[in-house]
């Protein structure tokens, strides 16, 4: 594995409790329509810098803007979520390249489709933790 570890959202969320920080890195358009995560019970803001744009066009400025905005204490840990936990994959590894320690969160934001594709299976909302979307 090149990066720190894989976390289930409930681990994520523990570490976010401890200081770490979520690094969204789904589309703009994601964000809008989707939702976010809520970390205001924790000491940190998510940062939200996407991985691709629409249509998967990679970002070539994903590591610079990671840089720009992660926190200077090098000891900082980066928890990276996308939609289903690939996206995040990606980042998470180019991040450990440039130095940060980062992790994946598995299943997402929204997690895998069920068998109807809707994404109700798991995920970090449908596990339940904080999101804007009025549900928590």
């Amino acid at each position: 594995m090149s990066y720190a570890g894989d976390l289930t959202p409930q681990e994520a969320w523990a570490k976010l409790e401890q200081g770490a920080i979520l690094v969204d890195v789904r589309t703009e358009a994601e964000w809008a329509h989707i939702g976010i995560p809520d970390t205001k019970a924790t000491d940190n803001d998510p940062l939200f810098i996407q991985w691709t744009f629409p249509g998967g066009v990679p970002n070539p400025a994903f590591i610079s803007d990671l840089s720009q905005q992660a926190p200077e204490d090098s000891a900082a840990e980066l928890l990276f979520l996308c939609r289903s936990g690939q996206r995040s994959i990606a980042a998470a590894t180019a991040a450990t390249q440039a130095g940060f320690t980062s992790y994946n969160v598995l299943e997402g934001f929204e997690g895998e489709p069920d068998r109807y594709g809707e994404r109700t299976v798991n995920g970090w909302k449908n596990r339940g933790l904080p999101t804007n979307l009025g549900t928590n």
